[in-house]
């Protein structure tokens, strides 16, 4: 069993707090807060309690070196009004240092720590930072689900050297996530797009055994439409996972999972905003075109299924929803998800940073039952992979 922050006592115990603030800033404005917002609860929690709270966070790929612009300063001016309270910005890797701001704070207090990700070791999950860090704290508290994919010095070293737990966002996650997977309310639907059937063979297999109807969109559709010997004019398509394609159909039909592909399409010349386009049958792409959405019929298709579905788990695009109007598809079948999760025939989980983007542009990212903070740890918990920054909470 993971450990849970409301298990421990924090009063008067210096806590470290991983989060993920790796939030998009353009020109000074935070555009997205939603990953900060959802960790509000768990600092909350740890002031009220009596706690001094060091959060640690990375920002972007600075890759070891220092990058100004990649500073965690910005985020404190938006951390403060959401929190009510001080932030201290702790610029330094010194650790004696950072002991000794630490030691001088009150309880309840918030730290901030410099980005992560400018210490060679942290990404390297270096036994020896993962020791220095865990010495400016007494419990260590992973509320980050989005980064325990990896196993980095500030999602699982520190665990080795403190009584660790999980924070409320991540708790929240796994039991959402659980629930779906693990132990839904059948039929199950999940719906897989992207551009590459090979970034996500190991979620289609795995899902395979799990859910009744996989509905595949996207580019990866083209490859499962032209193994089946479909016309894809020239549609992206990976040509060297043909076969792998045909074993994933194969592995279903043995499985009783129904794929559910495209019956129309909506082709264009070339992937431009408002460039004309039409619709064909899913198996007479023109040699000149390329398939860009599922059409009018593959909605009405796909809505057939989530009306069977009492559970559904999304990831990833129907389409190429960035560039209208390709975005027709996963809007419309959005739409319909929220409506039936709102009138509670549904419980949807979605995941996955375009998965969020598409249903936004829907607007509907506010009204499905459970959307994952977390892009690649989501990607690996549909893989039914273990993730290290969770593992890491079950030790003693």
């Amino acid at each position: 069993m993971i450990k849970a922050l409301q298990d421990f006592d924090v009063k008067n115990k210096t806590v470290l707090l991983r989060l993920d603030l790796n939030v998009p800033i353009v020109n000074g404005v935070l555009t997205d807060a939603s990953r900060i917002e959802r960790t509000i609860p768990t600092i909350n929690f740890l002031l009220k309690k009596g706690a001094k709270v060091v959060i640690l966070s990375h920002f972007g790929r600075p890759n070891g070196t220092t990058d100004p612009n990649l500073s965690l300063k910005k985020l404190v001016n938006f951390i403060e009004p959401m929190v009510n309270n001080r932030v201290v910005f702790l610029p330094t890797f010194d650790i004696l240092k950072n002991k000794l701001a630490i030691e001088k704070g009150s309880f309840p207090s918030l730290f901030l720590l410099e980005n992560a990700r400018f210490m060679k070791g942290e990404e390297k999950n270096d036994p020896i930072l993962s020791a220095e860090l865990a010495s400016l704290g007494d419990i260590f508290c992973n509320d980050a689900f989005s980064t325990s994919h990896r196993a980095h010095a500030t999602t699982e070293g520190i665990s080795r050297y403190l009584p660790s737990c999980a924070g409320f966002l991540i708790q929240e996650e796994l039991k959402a996530l659980s629930e779906a997977l693990e132990n839904p309310e059948k039929p199950v639907s999940a719906i897989v797009g992207g551009s590459k059937i090979s970034t996500k063979l190991n979620v289609l297999k795995n899902l395979i055994g799990k859910v009744d109807f996989l509905i595949i969109g996207g580019a990866m559709a083209n490859t499962l439409l032209l193994a089946k010997g479909k016309k894809i004019g020239k549609s992206l398509v990976e040509n060297d996972m043909l076969e792998i394609a045909k074993e994933i159909m194969k592995i279903a039909k043995t499985a009783k999972c129904e794929i559910i592909l495209p019956i129309d399409i909506v082709c264009a010349e070339n992937l431009t905003e408002g460039i004309p386009s039409s619709s064909y049958n899913s198996d007479s792409c023109p040699d000149n075109m390329m398939i860009l959405d599922a059409g009018i019929k593959s909605e009405a298709h796909i809505k057939n299924f989530l009306t069977k579905s009492k559970t559904l788990i999304w990831n990833g695009p129907l389409g190429a929803f960035e560039i209208r109007p390709f975005e027709k598809s996963t809007v419309n079948i959005a739409k319909y998800a929220a409506e039936r999760t709102i009138d509670r025939k549904l419980v949807s989980i979605a995941g996955g940073g375009d998965t969020l983007s598409a249903l936004k542009i829907a607007s509907v990212d506010k009204k499905f039952s459970y959307i994952s903070t977390a892009g690649g740890a989501f990607l690996e918990w549909l893989e039914g992979k273990s993730l290290p920054g969770i593992e890491s909470l079950k030790k003693k």
